[in-house]
């Protein structure tokens, strides 16, 4: 009787815990939601971290562990010196290099960023400065893509020398983007080219034939649809499907021999791709160098900007985060009272 009345009285406790702890993450949530309403200008904010300093403490790192202790005081003192030097204008400004980043994905949803960054090194630049994207893509949406190779032409439109360095990937409408630059760096096994379009889809029209399915499409032109998953798709249909393609294909043939007309389309744009060490003897690239070193170079002489441009995640989206997170939690506290272990 006891045994039981305990059993019971446990597991009463154990749901108002639960109880407890879900109403006081929410609330948490809540309040840090609200303070980074307050912390956030519209939910937005750009983040400048100087590369420079970057490197330097890296090194110092190094030489800390390295270096004898009077080595080290004598460097510590020129680097005073320099500092000084330059806070009271001694030393001439020393030109900049602007770092992007774009991270692609099929819908290019990095260009929401990086067109607010361009827009602020458009405002900053001046004659001597030049802008590095580190670009990582395997290209996507036609559209998406030509909107970030549009958004990259600013550049050259205001003068400002752009460098792509590829480290790992762009093709398609990765390379549509690279293709803009002054100058295109590539790490030797990067992959680049793939100038080509393609484009799939399954169709379901037999099968729902076998099921007594009827599906109607209904449009105002001969070819506001083409082909369909649903519908019963016309030989006519897929011939316009197809000089679709080789249309958009020609579109993006045109633009590449626009800003790299060293190239031989013939042999490039055949929807291949190359490593690196192919690319520069087909001069899709013209170095071969990661954007490590390209930078290493220039941290003597330049300042190294980055700039990285945030939006907020929406509300809806940090609660459903959050409790996402409260949800593991109690799982993780669960499992240990059940005798389990996370690691």
């Amino acid at each position: 009787m006891l045994e039981t009345f305990l059993q019971n009285y446990l597991i009463f406790l154990a749901k108002s815990v639960t109880v407890v702890l879900a109403a006081a993450a929410i609330i948490t949530i809540a309040i840090n939601a609200v303070r980074s309403l307050n912390s956030l200008r519209h939910g937005e904010r750009l983040d400048i971290r100087s590369l420079n300093q970057r490197f330097r403490d890296l090194a110092d790192a190094v030489r800390e562990a390295v270096l004898p202790d009077a080595e080290l005081k004598a460097l510590q003192k020129q680097r005073k010196a320099e500092d000084k030097a330059r806070h009271k204008g001694r030393e001439s400004p020393r030109p900049r290099v602007f770092v992007l980043n774009f991270d692609g994905d099929l819908h290019a949803h990095a260009v929401e960023a990086l067109r607010e960054e361009i827009s602020a090194v458009l405002q900053l630049a001046q004659p001597g400065d030049e802008v590095l994207l580190r670009l990582e893509s395997e290209g996507g949406l036609v559209h998406a893509y030509g909107l970030a190779a549009s958004q990259l032409a600013r550049f050259k439109s205001r003068s400002v020398p752009l460098t792509v360095a590829i480290d790992k990937v762009a093709a398609s409408g990765g390379y549509l983007m690279a293709c803009v630059a002054d100058r295109i760096i590539a790490a030797p096994f990067a992959v680049v080219g793939s100038i080509g379009v393609i484009a799939q889809l399954p169709n379901f029209n037999r099968l729902l034939r076998r099921m007594d399915v009827d599906y109607e499409l209904h449009t105002a032109g001969e070819f506001k649809r083409t082909l369909t998953l649903f519908g019963e798709n016309t030989e006519g249909a897929r011939a316009k499907f197809r000089e679709e393609l080789e249309d958009t294909h020609r579109l993006f043939k045109d633009f590449v021999a626009e800003h790299r007309p060293q190239l031989d389309l013939a042999q490039v744009a055949t929807g291949e791709h190359w490593f690196g060490l192919r690319a520069v003897d087909l001069k899709l690239v013209d170095a071969l160098q990661t954007s490590d070193d390209y930078l290493l170079e220039k941290v003597d002489t330049t300042e190294l900007i980055e700039l990285r441009f945030q939006r907020r995640p929406r509300l809806a989206e940090r609660l459903a985060q959050g409790m996402a997170t409260l949800g593991r939690g109690l799982r993780r506290s669960l499992l240990d009272g059940s005798g389990a272990r996370w690691r």
